[in-house]
């Protein structure tokens, strides 16, 4: 059999999205065909050390791997925590291809993305264009009413005009939206940070908790809608998946409802939708993923209006969640293509685009 191909898989990060991170690339590891690649796990911690792990795969989801990786180091002289720039001589050195399952800033938002290129690696995934517009929810939005998309109403307010000027920024607001109004990060997943405000008071709070994430706090109207999803894959000539419901167990789908709620969410694969609203919102995921110059994969989230059954486009996120019970693993594989089966293709795209660069 011809030689292995070396795979980094770089899980963790600095974000606030470092626990789903480990839960994804944990998946990833396990899933992976080990006849045709060979794993290198290095893990990234919340100071961002990065850390070549050679313990248990089980243990990186728990979070375990974080010490036993530091006392092997101790333990070992030829093992070591490695400053970033002698971390990108060693992936040049010896790996084929980088998988960065990692998620949120520093790790979806095109930085890591940036260093790939500039170390001359080839990576799962988006490039720095899309993965920086992609995580930046606001200029997501202006890109897609440019391309004709249909968003839902928006403003963006800065923390540091929110801290200067609240009752002004209050009443800006509420002049422009009703309530309930939706509060979030502007460069965040994974729902964290985000709240469904119904009062002023609600709104104020929201605010504050986004203002932790980041300088940036998108304020969103609230669509009564069901909230539809889609997984894209390819890169020049991407296809889209069959499209998904998420029926959450939270008054909306956040943070706790994704990765802890035992299974109360549920996600319906494929949505119960008119045939026609199906074939509209995969075109229009193919149209978003392209008009960010994605490639590779992501998943694009919608809202179906239930009244009038409107399409809006919300976001793409560029590098989803990816366990085994995530919705863009899951659509595909009701689409016809296997958990491990997408690793291997999202693999070869990655080294089909370096080759293509």
């Amino acid at each position: 059999m011809a030689d292995k191909i070396n795979v980094a898989v770089v899980f963790g990060g600095r974000s606030g999205e470092h626990e789903v991170s480990l839960m994804s690339a944990t998946s990833v590891m396990k899933a992976i065909d080990k006849d045709k690649y060979n794993i290198i796990p290095i893990g990234i911690t919340k100071e961002g050390q990065w850390i070549i792990y050679n313990g248990s795969i089980e243990k990186i989801e728990t979070g375990e791997w974080e010490e036993i990786a530091k006392r092997e180091c101790k333990e070992n002289s030829s093992v070591a925590i490695i400053p970033l720039n002698e971390a990108v001589k060693k992936l040049s050195g010896m790996v084929d291809v980088v998988f960065p399952v990692l998620h949120g800033p520093f790790g979806e938002d095109g930085t890591i993305q940036g260093l790939l290129e500039m170390a001359d690696i080839p990576y799962v995934g988006a490039g720095v264009l899309a993965s920086s517009i992609g995580m930046d929810k606001v200029y997501t939005k202006k890109i897609f009413e440019h391309e004709g998309l249909p968003v839902g109403k928006y403003m963006l307010i800065m923390r540091n005009q929110f801290n200067k000027a609240l009752q002004k920024t209050i009443a800006a607001i509420e002049k422009e939206f009703e309530y309930p109004i939706f509060l979030k990060p502007a460069n965040l997943g994974s729902s964290v940070g985000i709240t469904k405000a119904h009062n002023r008071e609600e709104l104020i709070k929201g605010i504050e908790l986004a203002s932790e994430h980041d300088r940036k706090i998108l304020v969103e109207e609230f669509i009564n809608g069901r909230e539809i999803e889609c997984a894209v894959l390819g890169n020049d000539d991407p296809k889209a998946s069959v499209v998904g419901e998420i029926l959450p167990s939270h008054e909306f789908y956040d943070y706790k409802a994704k990765y802890f709620d035992d299974g109360k969410s549920k996600i319906v694969i494929p949505a119960n939708i008119p045939q026609e609203k199906a074939a509209e919102i995969r075109e229009m995921a193919v149209k978003a993923y392209k008009a960010i110059d994605c490639s590779g994969l992501a998943r694009v989230d919608f809202f179906l209006e239930k009244d009038t059954m409107k399409v809006y486009i919300n976001e793409v996120n560029t590098m989803p969640g990816f366990t085994k019970y995530s919705m863009y693993p899951l659509l595909w594989e009701q689409t016809g293509i296997a958990y491990g089966r997408l690793i291997d293709r999202l693999i070869t795209f990655a080294l089909e685009r370096y080759k293509d660069r």
